[in-house]
């Protein structure tokens, strides 16, 4: 069964937490973020992007920019910015988008339930990226940001977390992005008791958003471990920061692809070759949003057309090959297209699905791109399907919305 376990959390004082809150590390570049913070010394870009605080030609990857990024988080515990809750807490954080409300327990995970499958990931990890994350952990010993793992939803724990809302909560407050978050601290022995024993009936939980993150925590957790002669197995370092959503609240958003060029087909052409494994309809003008799994979006030389994967084009007993990446990939991407590593091929890229399909279009009259391809969005089960049986989706499949903000809980790990 999954570990989730109470943690004295770190946490901005009252005032200070809207403007302190800050988006996940990787969704904003280092330019990006350097904007955002602006003059905002407390802003958390400054803790877990604090390559800010150097040149933009400064490597991004030296001692120092580790070093930095835990000198700004022990300024702000210095200073009072931040303050240490006295006991053992879980925390309900809510996020509210577009009139839709997503709420998850933030508790500690166990690092052995990641190296014993009881975290299921699917989605690969790369080892630089990893190395970035594992070294802020090692210099910092605190996980800064939450990971975010989904749970098989348990109406046990949607009662005691619905009890939990209906009171006075700690933060509260609207991002610039018009996304609410609203943060409520769990100290009442009885109800984290319930909390815990309600949880004990979890026997997976599912990495939904931050595999290097995830992946980095437990490593190290692992490294501290191996490091102390002393090892109980009660120790800090034995879990990491996550918030555990129930699977039926959260939304995967699509995930889509632009092209830059047709290798060297005409539009004509290409279309054509499309026939042979799509039914084509053209659409004109008006955007053209997918309506079904194995239906797809094409968007080429100013219209959309429907293209909707004949019968044997796929298989939908493999959790793999149902996916519609996959059948992309197959039918279009690589026999047609000759780009056959998604991670690597520069011919390719990735427009996640809240920019919205007018960002296809935009890219592809900018004449940028030659095509974009609109995608059905992946479901929660599919995805629990494929951590399930073992396997890997293709690079960049879902999506998910919102993002959780990093700055409002930090677990330290001794």
């Amino acid at each position: 069964m999954a570990i989730l376990k109470p943690f004295k959390g770190i946490r901005p004082i009252q005032d200070k937490a809207a403007s302190i809150a800050s988006k996940p590390y990787d969704v904003l570049n280092d330019i990006e973020a350097k904007v955002e913070a602006g003059d905002n010394i407390n802003s958390f870009y400054h803790v877990i992007k604090p390559e800010i605080d150097f040149p933009v030609e400064f490597d991004h990857y030296a001692p120092a920019i580790y070093e930095k990024g835990k000198e700004n988080m022990m300024r702000m515990i210095r200073e009072g910015v931040f303050n240490a809750d006295a006991t053992d807490c879980y925390y309900i954080y809510r996020q509210t988008m577009d009139g839709r409300s997503q709420a998850g327990i933030v508790g500690c995970a166990g690092v052995e339930d990641y190296f014993n499958d009881i975290i299921k990931k699917h989605e690969l990890t790369r080892p630089d990226k990893e190395e970035d994350r594992k070294n802020h952990v090692r210099v910092s010993q605190m996980n800064y940001e939450p990971v975010f793992f989904a749970y098989p939803q348990a109406k046990g724990l949607d009662v005691i977390m619905e009890h939990i809302m209906a009171g006075k909560p700690e933060y509260d407050f609207v991002a610039d992005d018009g996304i609410g978050h609203t943060l409520w601290v769990v100290s009442d022995e009885k109800t984290i008791n319930d909390i815990t024993t309600n949880f004990a009936n979890v026997k997976y939980t599912y990495v939904a958003d931050g595999h290097h993150r995830t992946a980095a925590a437990a490593l190290v957790g692992k490294e501290m471990r191996e490091k102390n002669p002393n090892h109980t197995g009660n120790e800090e370092y034995n879990y990491f920061l996550a918030v555990h959503f129930p699977d039926n609240q959260l939304k995967i958003f699509d995930y889509n692809r632009v092209i830059k060029d047709l290798n060297g087909l005409t539009a004509a052409e290409f279309i054509a070759k499309l026939g042979e494994s799509f039914i084509i309809e053209e659409k004109g003008t008006a955007t053209y949003r997918p309506n079904a799994l194995h239906n797809f979006g094409l968007f080429i030389e100013g219209k959309w057309y429907s293209l909707t994967a004949k019968s044997g084009t796929f298989n939908d007993a493999d959790p793999i090959g149902v996916l519609d990446v996959t059948i992309l990939s197959e039918r279009i991407l690589a026999p047609m297209l000759d780009i056959k590593d998604l991670r690597t091929d520069k011919r390719i890229e990735f427009v996640g699905g809240i920019r919205g399909l007018g960002e296809l279009e935009k890219r592809v009259n900018s004449g940028e791109m030659k095509a974009a391809f609109a995608l059905y969005a992946v479901s929660m089960k599919q995805l629990i399907d494929i951590a399930d049986s073992g396997q890997i989706m293709p690079p960049k499949t879902t999506w998910f919305e919102p993002k959780l903000r990093s700055g409002l809980v930090i677990h330290s790990l001794v």
